[in-house]
């Protein structure tokens, strides 16, 4: 039986070495990069109908806006943490939305931030106590390998891109992270650090698709 170490170890030399562009061409990356583009599109235009019907929608934004107000930073708070696991609910749109409505900024980054990281180091903490047959049970085989051939050439490096950038599924490297037994330490700071400057740039954004639709 071949250790963690044995098994998660690939040749990186010749042509197995990928440029950083192919990335998004590995099936598990590829897949949530359309679903968010599509996603994005969709939102775009569900903004620009808002915008058009703007008349006409304005109690609907206003109740809207309210439901936010009373309950949307737990939910937010909720949403993140599961989000920091495989579990896919659009944490970064939710937050747009949330900043949208005129929660407050700074609340709505820190609440996000720390949601987002427990989340990943609830995934770190049970793939570090399961080991092996718990991820593959997350991921897959060829999903889990597949990451672990990005961990090896990339290391910490990979784990940076894909947390500032939504899109991308950092959740299953945090899985990988505990599995290998990564330093936790390292782990922590860059997921909070990378999710604190998406979480900022998102919250601008939101806020000023609020300003511009009047809802803020």
């Amino acid at each position: 039986m071949m250790s963690n170490h044995e098994v998660y170890t690939t040749t990186v030399n010749g042509k197995s070495e990928e440029k950083l562009s192919d990335v998004v061409r590995i099936p598990w990356v590829k897949k949530p990069v359309t679903l968010g583009s599509v996603v994005a599109v969709v939102c775009l235009i569900i903004v620009l109908t808002l915008k058009a019907l703007d008349f006409n929608i304005r109690y609907l934004l206003l109740d809207v806006k309210a439901f936010f107000e009373s309950y949307g930073l737990l939910g937010i708070f909720i949403a993140t943490i599961l989000a920091g696991t495989v579990i896919p609910l659009g944490s970064p749109a939710l937050v747009v939305v949330a900043a949208s409505f005129g929660l407050p900024p700074i609340l709505l980054i820190i609440i996000a931030t720390v949601g987002f990281t427990i989340g990943m180091a609830i995934n770190y903490g049970l793939a570090y106590r399961f080991g092996r047959p718990y991820v593959v049970k997350k991921l897959g085989e060829n999903k889990l390998k597949s990451a672990s051939n990005l961990w090896v050439k990339r290391g910490w490096i990979i784990y940076i891109i894909f947390g500032l950038i939504p899109i991308l599924p950092v959740e299953v490297l945090s899985l990988l992270c505990g599995l290998l037994k990564a330093r936790f330490d390292i782990f922590l700071v860059l997921t909070f650090t990378t999710r604190l400057v998406v979480f900022t740039v998102l919250v601008y954004f939101g806020g000023q698709i609020g300003v511009w639709l009047g809802t803020t």
